[in-house]
């Protein structure tokens, strides 16, 4: 009996294991997902500071790095122990959308005990409105620019949509409050870049401003916040579009001169925008608007590739990672409504590309995507970049 007992229960269990075993095997898996929490994994590796929640701006750590943009005198003297706000916001984005693509609680644990702690440090309330300085408010007191401000109330807003937290939303309000004091009638309205500097009027303000000014309409359905955010980007259209391919410049100055840099997020952006108030108004001109800047962008900073296999396709330029990063937001926010995979399917051949060939043995990636030029310095953002680059296309159907 016992012998019969013990055979009925051991196939009972290799019954139970196969199963199991099936279970397991169908269950899918998503290589961008696992791409993006193993580069988050190494980003916290190699740019931690010990004892505190602040980041290293470079890899390896060189403490004689200072940021080029800087007004302030004083501050660009310091040696930067720390990353400059701009950097360490992309950790924000990046845990921010590894949170919402996995649905797993411990981004939101790294995200609250770890990256929002951090942030802090560099939260200014010595000037009003509040808001974040260039480097951390222990140090001699820094610029305030207008765009590290926007991204960051883009990043709580987007929280909050996600958790309906009221202390992420209260943040992001007190945010736009800073951000909007920053405009005025001068060249017929539009927000400076730097606080310090009001020497200028840049699409890297006005376009995600428009951005963060229309989702806080959607949370909060203050109409406020919906017609600053149409004002902004009317603005913009038409002051720093190029009429002849649709995408964006980088500035204008007091005097009128235009700075004709063009750079992917500033586009993307803007396309951001147009499809935001397509999906709220309706309006087809604003659809067509963002097409029109998604066929051009992916005209202008794709090139034509070939691989040591001799495959052909589009390969981002090299260029800055994040700013590619930003741009992809535009394109996925166009995906949604008019579901042409043209532009997502070709930024997951290069993430694909990317992998394997801009990425070295720490897992760190180099910010020219074919893998042809290395990075003697790996830039926190870079990595922050293709996180949620990959957590992005994680999430896209």
């Amino acid at each position: 009996m016992l012998k019969h007992t013990l055979k009925y229960l051991f196939l009972v269990s290799l019954v139970v294991f196969a199963v199991s075993c099936k279970k397991e095997a169908a269950r899918p898996t998503n290589i961008n997902l696992e791409r993006a929490q193993g580069t988050l994994d190494s980003l916290y590796s190699h740019y931690s500071v010990d004892s505190t929640n602040l980041l290293r701006e470079t890899y390896p750590f060189n403490d004689k790095y200072s940021a080029t943009y800087l007004a302030s005198v004083e501050q660009a003297d310091v040696p930067n122990a720390y990353s400059y706000l701009w950097p360490f916001s992309g950790a924000f984005s990046a845990v921010n959308v590894l949170l919402e693509t996995s649905g797993d609680n411990k981004y939101k644990e790294v995200l609250d005990s770890r990256v929002l702690m951090g942030l802090e440090k560099y939260f200014d309330t010595s000037r009003t409105p509040y808001a974040y300085s260039s480097y951390i408010s222990e140090a001699p007191q820094s610029d305030r620019f207008y765009d590290d401000n926007v991204w960051l109330g883009i990043d709580f807003t987007d929280i909050y949509m996600l958790t309906k937290e009221e202390a992420y939303l209260k943040k992001a309000k007190l945010i736009w409050d800073f951000v909007i004091s920053g405009s005025d009638d001068k060249l017929g309205g539009g927000i400076y870049w730097c606080e310090q500097k009001k020497e200028s009027k840049n699409t890297c303000s006005n376009a995600p401003g428009a951005v963060f000014a229309l989702k806080l309409f959607k949370v909060t359905n203050d109409s406020t916040y919906f017609l600053q955010g149409k004002n902004l980007y009317q603005w913009a259209k038409e002051n720093l579009q190029d009429s002849t391919d649709y995408l964006y410049f980088d500035n204008v100055k007091l005097n009128g001169d235009i700075g004709k840099e063009k750079y992917a997020y500033n586009s993307g952006q803007m396309m951001q925008a147009a499809a935001l108030l397509y999906n709220l108004t309706h309006d087809k001109q604003y659809l067509a608007d963002a097409q029109n800047i998604a066929k051009s962008a992916y005209n202008y900073f794709f090139e034509d590739f070939k691989d040591e296999k001799g495959e052909q396709f589009k390969l981002l330029k090299k260029g800055d990672v994040w700013f590619t990063a930003v741009m992809l937001r535009g394109f996925i926010e166009l995906y949604e409504i008019d579901k042409n995979p043209l532009y997502l399917d070709a930024f997951k051949k290069n993430l694909d590309y990317a992998w394997n060939h801009a990425r070295d043995e720490k897992g760190l990636f180099d910010k020219d995507l074919s893998g042809r030029k290395k990075d003697e310095s790996k830039w926190l953002l870079t990595q922050a970049a293709m996180i949620e680059m990959y957590a992005r296309l994680a999430a896209t159907k």
